[in-house]
């Protein structure tokens, strides 16, 4: 939030606890993925995937009853995003578990070269700001916020995607050093 301009570091103060569970939802999902792409096949265990998420995002807007902020979820939206998110997790997490060598540094030294690693986390990590963006339209917000709502969504999107090639580039080096 400190990249942002104070007047929408304003507007999204309170959303930030909404943002902070966000992200606990996603890691949710992620590890979901990660621990189904050693036992499913890809096509099966995605579509399982999707179907879980969706549960997962029941669980979180049930969270949010005390929150100024509705979310109504237009999977129609977010899902082809979601999707692709989910089978590049699916095949890397999938690749990774199939490397014979004990611990992440050395699986993911051996089946990625270190820019191949730092793209397809990077990938990653954008398709998650990309789903973030959709989001956006899903909100349902105080007439005041409503306003900003589509402003702040693409800065945040823009923060994110900025963010995102910074983490990319930041985790390859630790696993490559």
């Amino acid at each position: 939030m400190r990249a942002l301009r104070p007047s929408l570091r304003a507007a999204l103060g309170p959303l930030e606890p909404i943002l902070v569970l966000n992200v606990e939802k996603e890691i949710r999902k992620d590890a979901l993925v990660i621990a189904q792409a050693g036992r499913l096949a890809p096509a099966e265990g995605l579509s399982a995937l999707l179907a879980r998420a969706r549960e997962i995002d029941r669980e979180f807007l049930a969270r949010l009853g005390r929150f100024p902020v509705r979310v109504e979820i237009r999977y129609e939206d977010i899902e082809p995003i979601r999707r692709r998110r989910m089978e590049r997790l699916f095949d890397a997490a999938a690749r990774l578990l199939r490397a014979p060598w004990h611990g992440l540094r050395p699986a993911v030294r051996a089946c990625y070269g270190e820019a191949d690693f730092a793209v397809l986390l990077g990938e990653h990590l954008r398709l998650y700001a990309l789903e973030v963006h959709a989001l956006n339209r899903s909100l349902r917000v105080p007439a005041l916020m409503a306003l900003l709502r589509g402003l702040i969504a693409d800065r945040l999107r823009s923060i994110m995607e900025l963010e995102s090639k910074l983490l990319a580039r930041q985790v390859t080096r630790l696993l490559y050093a």
